[in-house]
């Protein structure tokens, strides 16, 4: 294993630690993480039941906290780490915030907008600039995260 993948597989436990802390609050168990120059500067997971605000994502917690790190809304050079593919929201808001590169483990079939909803051509042409993409960084565990909570979801009722 290289140095490349030991790197997005160590923030990418950080992250699940973050959807971790969702799952135990009983909310959906998405975490994230945005790392500048190696440190973690941001975290978030998802708190939409508990604050209540549907916009209380993981990715838009953790742009908050990096944000106030850098006392800036630009997070030029940043790079999220998400358990889940970011839904279309999130997107928007990590553009806005030109975050430079975007690493999520599971695709998320139902509201995934990178690769599950294809919107990259259209946001490239307004914006000039999309986010470097990788995914599937331990896909598989933060999979079963979220296949674990919701069969004990349908379980409670």
């Amino acid at each position: 294993m290289n140095l490349f993948s030991t790197s997005h597989e160590r923030f990418m436990q950080a992250a699940i630690q973050e959807a971790l802390k969702a799952f135990d609050e009983g909310e959906v168990p998405i975490g994230a993480v945005i790392v500048k120059n190696g440190t973690i500067i941001g975290r978030g997971f998802n708190r939409t039941e508990s604050i209540p605000d549907a916009s209380a994502h993981a990715e838009i917690i953790a742009i908050s906290a990096a944000s106030a790190c850098l006392s800036s809304w630009r997070l030029n050079e940043c790079t999220i780490y998400v358990t889940a593919e970011p839904c279309l929201m999130c997107l928007g808001a990590l553009m806005n915030a030109r975050v430079a590169s975007i690493v999520y483990g599971a695709p998320e079939k139902k509201t995934g907008a990178i690769d599950t909803h294809f919107y990259q051509q259209e946001i490239e042409r307004t914006y000039g600039y999309f986010p470097q993409i990788i995914s599937g960084i331990c896909e598989h565990e933060c999979s079963n995260l979220l296949t674990s909570f919701f069969q004990l979801l349908r379980k409670k009722n």
